[in-house]
């Protein structure tokens, strides 16, 4: 970036000539645009006429004193910066400019370096300030479904596909790792469905007991077991008309898939301990944050309950691979938990936004919610800056843009395939010019190409 792309348009006002000389000279050597007034009135009327980013003027001025011009300065723009300078300054002229709104209250003879660090952080704050009215105006102009958040293309894809499947009735699968977002997906597909004036009913998998999970499922008669002191609904029931879903499918014991599965087909549920079918009407949505045919293979996940769930899957990307959200979410969330903790927080700061965006984000969009609140608490208000952010988020480091990300859980034909993948993605699927990359020959791109079932094999 050129000193041209980080000025400011700076209005200078000093009734000697050669001190607006002197400035000018200074401020367009550091790379910002300079405007000049000699008297209050060419000023005022420069300042509306040109809109200046921030204004140095001098507190002894013809017709009006620096401080007097402040409001007329500050009118319309009230967060635009006004550095106010005097030969004679003391102690109670420098009070009052404060109370007007000054930025700042400087001496002559002027510490030009000085000057020029302060220019900087407004040069820092505007932009910072302008970066936020931007996603403010792209939160409020391109709200995404339920309360997902994002503009990259990889979110975008998942909204259209929400959008499709919403207006079917069809069984959804969502897959992604966790924190990714699957129940604001699955409520998202529930508010845009024919059954949005039903109920959304949600269970976790993994967080009920072994010993209780068929009660929480299918309901139980009052003496079914120790304990059943009542008759209680099942998840069914409690969904009948709208929409159930069942997080981490996964992790559900083996032994009450087959009893879920004819559940399913049935469309009737038998509550533990009874001796009739109930039917039901609801849409399920399933989630998982494995890979389901990984878990098929070992065993986690009947195939059978797979097939039958699995017939609209949705992946929804890791925050890694959409980091040009993280802004949008970030301002997002500042905006909630300044609802929520009456915080008067703007936004991110660069530095801070700058370390956010260099994170890895192992916990996806959950783990940015949680370090936006707790930095949202302590910054209070003003700029979210980087001292606000905890150790782990401040020590990150930039990762390179065109780094090869494997998951955790990557084998050696993973990470050979998914290099392959990505090195023709980034030569237009030119197979020789990536085969050249990679140091092998075409015909070895051809064939890995066609194990991995590709269309491009043959092109």
């Amino acid at each position: 970036m050129g000193l041209q792309d980080r000025g400011l348009r700076v209005l200078v006002v000093d009734d000697e000539a050669a001190m607006r000389e002197i400035l000018a000279q200074r401020l367009e050597s550091w790379g910002h645009q300079v405007l000049l007034a000699a008297d209050a009135d060419t000023a005022g009327a420069l300042a509306e006429r040109e809109d200046p980013q921030v204004v140095i003027s001098d507190v002894v001025l013809p017709g009006a004193s620096g401080i007097d011009l402040l409001p007329r300065l500050r009118a319309g723009q009230p967060d635009r910066p006004v550095i106010l300078i005097t030969a004679h300054g003391s102690i109670d002229d420098a009070v009052e400019a404060m109370k007007r709104g000054a930025r700042d209250f400087l001496t002559k003879p002027l510490d030009y370096e000085g000057l020029r660090a302060t220019l900087e952080e407004v040069r820092i704050a505007l932009a910072a300030r302008r970066a936020a009215r931007e996603l403010q105006a792209t939160l409020e102009g391109s709200p995404g479904p339920g309360g997902l958040v994002g503009t990259s293309p990889a979110i975008r894809n998942v909204f259209a596909m929400i959008d499709t499947v919403a207006k079917s009735d069809a069984s959804v699968l969502l897959v992604g790792e966790t924190g990714t977002g699957k129940e604001l997906a699955a409520r998202a597909i529930h508010d845009l469905s024919d059954r949005r004036n039903g109920p959304f009913v949600a269970l976790n998998a993994s967080a009920i007991p072994e010993t209780l999970i068929e009660s929480e499922l299918f309901g139980h008669e009052k003496g079914a077991f120790t304990g059943a002191n009542r008759t209680h609904a099942g998840c069914f029931e409690r969904a009948d008309g709208g929409t159930l879903f069942l997080d981490e499918i996964s992790e559900m014991p083996v032994d009450v898939q087959p009893k879920l599965l004819r559940v399913l087909e049935q469309a009737a549920v038998r509550r533990v301990g009874g001796s009739r079918d109930i039917p039901y009407s609801v849409r399920l949505v399933t989630a998982t944050n494995r890979d389901p045919q990984q878990a098929v293979a070992e065993g986690r996940l009947r195939e059978d309950l797979f097939y039958r769930i699995n017939v609209f899957p949705v992946p929804l990307p890791p925050l890694r691979q959409r980091k040009e959200d993280i802004p949008l979410l970030a301002q997002h969330f500042i905006e909630l938990f300044n609802g929520k903790h009456s915080t008067k927080v703007l936004g991110c700061s660069e530095p801070a936004r700058d370390r956010l965006l260099a994170h890895d984000w192992t916990g996806n969009v959950r783990e940015l919610r949680n370090v936006i609140e707790r930095a949202t608490i302590i910054a209070r208000d003003g700029w979210l800056e980087e001292a606000h952010l905890p150790p782990l988020v401040r020590l990150s480091r930039p990762v390179p843009a065109d780094a090869l990300v494997l998951p955790a859980d990557a084998t050696v034909e993973d990470a050979e395939r998914l290099l392959i993948l990505e090195t023709l993605d980034r030569v237009g699927q030119n197979k020789a010019e990536a085969a050249r990359r990679l140091g092998v020959d075409v015909k070895t791109i051809r064939n890995k190409l066609k194990r991995y079932g590709s269309d491009e094999a043959t092109t």
